[in-house]
């Protein structure tokens, strides 16, 4: 079993967030928002912070049956541009890999917005990244559009589901 809280990013779980970042080196060599070689809690928490503490947005810590944080997810709870709430980022700790800790952390996510009356989630994969563009057509997301990201401009398929 999945719970999902909002993060607090305070203490143990700041570094369970942290430890779960430094998990993921592929996902950062893709991206290009940290190089996985010189990542640190120094550089990780000021990130973590800024995108939870952003207008609209939301951090929420996936933990298992036990308390330990397996992953996290960055949420845009309203588009600015189209109403639809937005996954901005999910992270499952990379030592726990192919447990199915991506899939539960995702339905509880929609599940939630499900019951706030959101009608379609969307999100944004990067061309360069084929193997998270599986994972979430497995999940039944859908391409809509291709667009350059309005971070920092990278190609970006543009996915939603149906809810």
């Amino acid at each position: 079993m999945i719970t999902l809280s909002r993060a607090t990013l305070v203490g143990d779980e700041l570094d369970s967030l942290v430890e779960i970042c430094l998990s993921q080196p592929d996902y950062w060599r893709c991206s290009g928002d940290q190089d996985p070689e010189s990542m640190s809690r120094a550089t990780l928490e000021p990130m973590l912070r800024e995108d939870a503490e952003a207008d609209g947005c939301e951090t929420v810590v996936a933990r298992d049956g036990t308390g330990r944080a397996v992953g996290f997810a960055q949420l845009l709870l309203r588009h600015p541009t189209d109403g639809h709430p937005w996954i901005g980022l999910l992270l499952v700790d990379g030592r726990q890999g192919r447990q199915g800790y991506g899939r539960t952390i995702v339905t509880a996510i929609e599940d939630r917005f499900r019951a706030e009356g959101a009608t379609a989630i969307r999100l944004g994969v990067l061309v360069v990244n084929p193997e998270a563009q599986q994972f979430w057509e497995a999940l039944g997301y859908r391409r809509i559009d291709l667009r350059p990201d309005r971070a920092k401009g990278r190609p970006t398929r543009v996915m939603e589901k149906r809810l």
